[in-house]
């Protein structure tokens, strides 16, 4: 350094893999417990038909939650930095109206009771 300069201060480079993986943070945590809810809501339509209505309902609920945080930006859940993936919000719908479907084909074909027979 010469003389007439000012010390220059050293600077750091921007981190472009943690700006990367920021960008593309998505979360596809949501797709076994999803998986799980609808296995153990089609078991349990041998008790009653209202559970695996009322599981394929919360789903649907969660998934329409979930669709939010992705669209719409007036939502807080906007901006949080890890987002449900297309892929986990997918399996949520999908699972929501196997479930809802499969608790109006057990109604039709008298598979399980409404209410549990106790």
């Amino acid at each position: 350094m010469s003389a007439g300069y000012p010390y220059r201060t050293r600077r750091s480079r921007p981190n472009r893999s943690a700006e990367a993986e920021n960008e593309h943070a998505r979360s596809n945590a949501a797709i076994p417990v999803t998986i799980v809810i609808a296995a153990v809501g089609l078991y349990l339509g041998h008790y009653t038909i209202l559970l695996p209505f009322l599981f394929g309902v919360f789903l649907l609920y969660s998934g329409f939650s979930f669709l939010s945080t992705r669209l719409n930006p007036l939502s807080p859940h906007f901006y949080l930095t890890r987002k449900p993936s297309w892929t986990a919000i997918g399996v949520v719908f999908l699972s929501a109206f196997l479930l809802v479907y499969a608790a109006y084909w057990m109604w039709l074909h008298h598979y399980g009771p409404i209410l549990p027979h106790f």
